[in-house]
C-alpha cells in the first residue's frame, strides 16, 4: 500500500510541478526571453532527454516485469503501476509525435 501511495506523491508532484511552470508569467523583454531560452536548451536537446527518458520507464518496466515471472519479486502492484506508467508514456509520446507531424505538414501546405 505504502507503494501505491508513494507513487500518487510521485504523480501528484509531476502534476503540481507541470501547474506550476505552465502558471509562471511570461518573459517580456528580449534579453529576458534569449535567458529563457538558453535555461531551456534547444528543442532537440529537450525532445532527446524525453525520448531517454522514456526509454528508461521501458526498460524498468521490462527489467520489473522479468523479475516478477522469474520469482525475484512478489510486488505485483509495483510491476503493474510501472507497466501503466510506461504504456501511457509511450501513448503520450505517440501522441505528441503525431501533433508536430500534423504541425509539420500543416506549415508544408501553407502558401507563401
Amino acid at each position: 500500500m505504502a507503494n501505491v501511495i508513494n507513487s500518487y506523491s510521485t504523480i501528484m508532484d509531476r502534476y503540481s510541478s507541470m501547474i506550476s511552470q505552465a502558471a509562471a508569467p511570461e518573459a517580456g523583454s528580449a534579453g529576458d526571453q534569449e535567458s529563457v531560452n538558453a535555461a531551456a536548451g534547444s528543442f532537440g536537446e529537450l525532445l532527446s532527454a524525453q525520448i531517454d527518458k522514456l526509454n528508461s520507464q521501458q526498460v524498468s518496466a521490462d527489467n520489473l516485469i522479468a523479475d516478477f515471472t522469474a520469482g525475484n519479486t512478489d510486488d505485483l502492484h509495483q510491476v503493474m503501476i510501472a507497466a501503466e506508467e510506461a504504456s501511457l508514456s509511450m501513448e503520450m509520446a505517440v501522441q505528441v509525435r503525431n501533433k508536430i507531424i500534423d504541425a509539420y505538414k500543416e506549415l508544408n501546405n501553407m502558401q507563401l
